[in-house]
């Protein structure tokens, strides 16, 4: 089974939409993903994902489910720094490298989620329930969780299912399918704005009922490039992606 994990196009938080560039870019997105197969649309409740999600639903003319844990990662889940560099920390995402690059539990699948740096926030707690919810999702597509790795209770390798939503809830899910301390994810992988990321349930051994995330696209503009539309770097530091 094929999983297209895709932002939302360029953004315009105060109103939760989209800017007149976002606009051009879902259109141009839609021209790219009806060649993708997609069998089924999720979205984000979010008005940005939605307004993303649009332009492709209607040109393959399937409805979009909503499912409220596709909405961005919360930012407001108890970090606070006081340190010369960064006072506070709203976006647990989005954490200064000075404070999370040293900490070699950080890189550690199993140390993460016991750093001094999560004390006393919520993250941990929340991220667990976005994985519940991916995991139900898959389940319901014939992939059922068994430890690191999936068991195959159905065939669907036909399938491809769009998932419309946020850069933090999107690289949250990256972690969780390929096994990966979530913080060194959420910090060295940035999804522009209406970019792409295929992930794939992989069966290694025909014999072996048995799936394993692959990633195998992450981030694709290509559909922007195609039509000479500049890629956004909102939510990216640096002011300018070429």
């Amino acid at each position: 089974m094929k999983i297209l994990i895709i932002r939302h196009a360029d953004p315009y938080y105060p109103t939760d939409s989209l800017t007149e560039k976002g606009s051009r870019e879902a259109k141009f997105l839609a021209e790219k993903l009806k060649n993708e197969n997609i069998t089924d649309i999720y979205v984000s409740p979010h008005g940005r994902a939605k307004l993303t999600a649009k332009p492709t639903a209607d040109i393959l003319g399937i409805e979009p489910v909503v499912l409220d844990w596709l909405r961005e990662f919360p930012e407001m889940l108890g970090f606070e720094y006081n340190t010369d560099y960064f006072k506070e920390m709203k976006s647990p995402w989005n954490i200064p490298p000075k404070i999370w690059a040293n900490d070699i539990d950080q890189y550690d699948i199993n140390k993460w989620e016991n750093s001094q740096l999560l004390d006393n926030s919520k993250v941990v707690a929340k991220y667990h329930e976005i994985c519940e919810k991916f995991d139900e999702l898959m389940a319901k597509f014939g992939y059922q969780k068994n430890g690191n790795y999936y068991d195959i209770t159905t065939n669907n390798t036909e399938k491809t299912v769009a998932l419309f939503c946020h850069s933090g809830l999107g690289t949250s899910l990256i972690a969780h399918a390929l096994n990966m301390p979530l913080i060194a994810v959420w910090n060295t992988v940035f999804l522009p704005p209406s970019s792409v990321t295929t992930l794939y349930m992989e069966q290694h051994i025909k014999s072996e009922p048995i799936a394993h995330g692959i990633l195998c696209g992450i981030g694709d503009t290509s559909h922007l490039y195609h039509n000479g539309e500049p890629v956004s770097c909102s939510g990216l530091h640096t002011k300018e992606l070429k």
